[in-house]
């Protein structure tokens, strides 16, 4: 309960009771549930029930590990399917506050297939588009982290909680050999790519507020912008290698900096959720002006985009299908990585990956086309609805000098090449790849903060408008072919 205390608003905390199960016909695991109970205070290895968090009502289920070590049997299992299915039904969020041993083994495999039961109904939670936020406590093992434990939308674990699938005494006394240490930690799991991070119980009230704020926004019934409270749109005339060069002047402010100038408060997740971590790709939930949206952006300090990177970008586009969300992408890359990695890790196979996967979003799909966009690694986020680009952003199959390498054999003719290939903001305008310029002036390595108001207030603008759209309108326009000047869209 005291986790339950320090998130909710005091004092709203309401029990969910449901009919237990006949009680059991064995007298001595009987007599462990009836000290169980007593020990523990509850009546199950689970609390769950509703309060209020910010005023916001939410579904909540706390593990008790004073009861047979959080171990779900059969009344566990269905007081939280109970639970998950009263929280679709009253479309409420869902908290969880999973600590366990795993499965009770009293009960044996008639437990143990509950997981897939509460797991049938968490899908349908998820599918509800109903956010659903997990903050594992040590230990949490066995078939609770390999079930509602590794489901969350957001997944956060106590500093130093221990979390696994085997627990590390059941493999000493199999392989009789100690488990290797800090693997089972919260800690190398969020560097492993498995967890969002590591919050102490004192902030999570906080970070949970934070990301009900994004999740349970509307994105129906918003107010466009007023003509004024936009600046006219930029009708660039640069050559193209300048746009190259200012696109790669290393003061020129990238996706974070936009988000810090711009006062966008970000709650950033991490990894892939299944191993990947994908250092260079920034994914989370944020709020541009009143838009609530997932937020996908290459990290132009992180280097070439790797396999990792881009199966975080399919993460984003994963969450905001699910939760029905916006999605913006920005694109800020020299490229993807070269490397026996990156092609044993799947490169090319991630680029096709992401490019289907926002071809067939239902969501409104908005990229922004910051600076560098190099290659498949640049393309395979620019499969969406609206395309806005900076002043000098550009695109191309190959950095110019690349280019130049393949048809002249030197890179001295780079600059003629990024004519020749019409990869400039211009001609992009001009040939319908992208649909709106954001000025800068002259640079918006020289005036960040107002390049960053700028380029916000189109962004939300853009998103606005694809929210008040028709979907399948606006789904058909999705699918125009790009490139054939901007007469044809």
């Amino acid at each position: 309960m005291v986790v339950l205390e320090r998130v909710l608003d005091h004092g709203s905390f309401r029990s969910w009771s449901v009919p237990g199960l006949p009680p059991d016909p064995d007298p001595a695991y009987a007599d462990e549930l009836a000290a169980a109970r007593e020990r523990a205070g509850t009546d199950e290895a689970v609390v769950v029930g509703e309060g209020l968090l910010a005023g916001r009502r939410v579904a909540v289920v706390s593990g008790e590990f004073g009861f047979l070590g959080g171990s779900i049997g059969l009344a566990t299992a269905a007081l939280l399917t109970a639970t998950v299915a009263r929280a679709t039904a009253e479309r409420l969020p869902l908290l969880a506050s999973p600590v366990s041993g795993g499965t009770r083994m009293q009960e044996g495999t008639p437990a143990f297939v509950q997981m897939a039961t509460i797991t049938a109904a968490l899908a349908g939670h998820r599918r509800a588009g109903l956010p659903y936020l997990v903050w594992l406590r040590s230990p949490t093992f066995g078939g609770v982290f390999a079930s509602w434990g590794s489901l969350g939308h957001i997944t956060y674990a106590e500093p130093r909680a221990a979390v696994g699938f085997l627990g590390p005494r059941v493999y000493e006394a199999l392989h009789a050999e100690v488990f290797p240490p800090d693997v089972q930690t919260a800690e190398n799991l969020v560097a492993c790519g498995l967890l969002d991070g590591v919050l102490p119980l004192e902030q999570l009230r906080g970070a949970t507020v934070a990301a009900l704020e994004v999740l349970c926004a509307p994105t129906t019934g918003l107010l466009p912008l007023l003509a004024a409270d936009l600046e006219a749109d930029a009708v660039p005339a640069d050559p193209a290698w300048d746009d190259v060069l200012a696109s790669r002047r290393p003061d020129r402010p990238g996706v974070r900096d936009i988000l810090r100038l711009g006062q966008v408060h970000l709650l950033e997740l991490s990894g892939t959720g299944e191993g990947h971590v994908g250092a260079g790709t920034l994914l989370g939930l944020a709020r541009i002006g009143g838009v609530p949206c997932v937020l996908v952006g290459q990290d132009r300090t992180a280097g070439p985009v790797g396999p990792d990177d881009l199966r975080v970008a399919r993460r984003g586009t994963a969450l905001a299908e699910e939760l029905r969300l916006p999605l913006v992408t920005v694109v800020d890359t020299s490229g993807g990585a070269l490397s026996r990695e990156a092609e044993e890790g799947g490169l090319a196979g991630q680029i096709a990956a992401n490019l289907y996967d926002l071809a067939g979003t239902t969501v409104p799909t908005l990229c922004v086309l910051l600076g560098q966009g190099t290659g498949g690694a640049a393309l395979a986020l620019m499969s969406t609805d609206r395309v806005v680009a900076a002043r000098h952003a550009w695109l191309s199959p190959l950095p110019p000098e690349g280019a130049s390498v393949i048809v002249h054999r030197t890179v001295e003719h780079a600059a003629r090449m990024a004519v020749q290939q019409r990869i400039g903001c211009a001609d992009l305008l001009r040939d319908g790849v992208v649909d709106r310029v954001v000025d800068e002036r002259d640079d918006a390595a020289t005036e960040p903060a107002a390049f960053a108001r700028r380029l916000l207030a189109v962004v939300e603008d853009e998103l606005l408008m694809l929210l008040a759209a028709p979907q399948q309108a606006r789904l058909t326009a999705r699918s125009r072919v790009r490139g054939l000047g901007a007469a044809a869209t």
